[in-house]
């Protein structure tokens, strides 16, 4: 759906990326290509890697279900992989086993269901809804697809207010939105079309634009927007950084850290983005990453209260 997790730790010998291969399960692997917003395992402690790491398998699978083309019935697996969060939840063994992996997270950082649902529910409607009217169906969708990762995300690290949850939706809402900008072409391939389509009346943009090998300009106009409103999301929600303290504001500061730097490496490509690969260089996500990271230590000490 060009929607991926918002946090990528590769990984993929873990176990949690081994499937049981029964029935539409089989074969559907959570990937860790392509992610723009790395967090360095290793600056994590370990009880938190592994924990991420299950959460991003799970966001991994629950996506790839809709995406890959191999599942004969993605709606009933997904209706499966709710159920057997039920089953989590409700303290017996699910099924499948990026689900299993999750107990450890839920058990003992008290992670909510809801989340974790909404997640799913963002992939069930990638099988039914393929445009979006307006940039605010857009941030709807976003609620489902991103968001939820956040506040997942804050709940490992025991920080989940409601103050730091509201800053992380704008973070999440604007890596998802710069995802989108990336994979224009790709999306477009799998029938989905994540610019608004008031956007592309407005600037003038028909099908052939966005199923065409190039970025025409008007196309690149609406993808200028689009790289535009999330760094204003971006700004609204790097107070989050300072709001934290530790591995949390390592982690923090480099999520936003790959929104900011994948927004410059946007403008640098001038927004043509149909028909090539536009990311962020190592040493320039570095750097800003660094610089995300000083700014949030002058901020504050990570006890203010949010």
């Amino acid at each position: 759906m060009g929607r991926k997790p918002m946090f990528a730790l590769h990984d993929e010998g873990h176990p949690l990326f081994m499937h049981s291969g029964e029935g539409d399960a089989a074969g559907v692997t959570p990937k860790a290509h392509g992610e723009n917003f790395p967090v360095a395992a290793l600056v994590l402690p370990r009880d938190i890697r592994r924990h991420l790491l299950s959460v991003y398998g799970f966001a991994r699978f629950v996506d790839d279900v809709g995406d890959e083309g191999r599942v004969r019935d993605p709606l009933r697996l997904l209706d499966d992989v709710d159920a057997d969060l039920d089953l989590l939840y409700a303290g017996r063994l699910p099924r499948l086993p990026v689900v299993r992996a999750l107990t450890p997270v839920v058990e003992t950082r008290a992670v909510p269901a809801e989340p974790f649902h909404r997640l799913v529910e963002a992939n069930r409607r990638d099988q039914t809804v393929g445009r979006y009217g307006t940039f605010e169906d857009l941030l709807a969708y976003c609620e489902l697809s991103a968001n939820p990762v956040g506040h997942i995300v804050l709940h490992v690290f025991g920080l989940a207010t409601a103050g730091r949850m509201a800053l992380s939706d704008r973070v999440c809402t604007a890596l998802q939105i710069v995802e989108h900008c990336q994979d224009v072409g790709e999306d477009h391939a799998r029938g989905r079309v994540y610019l608004p389509e008031e956007d592309l009346r407005r600037f003038g943009c028909g099908e052939r634009d966005l199923a065409g090998g190039t970025t025409p300009a008007r196309l690149r106009d609406v993808v200028a927007l689009q790289t535009t409103r999330a760094e204003r999301l971006l700004d609204e929600g790097e107070p989050l950084v300072s709001s934290v303290g530790g591995a949390a504001r390592v982690a923090v500061a480099g999520y936003v850290a790959g929104g900011r730097a994948t927004v410059a490496a946007l403008r640098r490509a001038g927004h043509d983005v149909v028909g090539r690969a536009v990311r962020p260089h190592r040493v320039r996500l570095l750097s800003t990453w660094l610089g995300v990271l000083a700014r949030g230590t002058r901020g504050g000490n990570g006890r203010g209260r949010l």
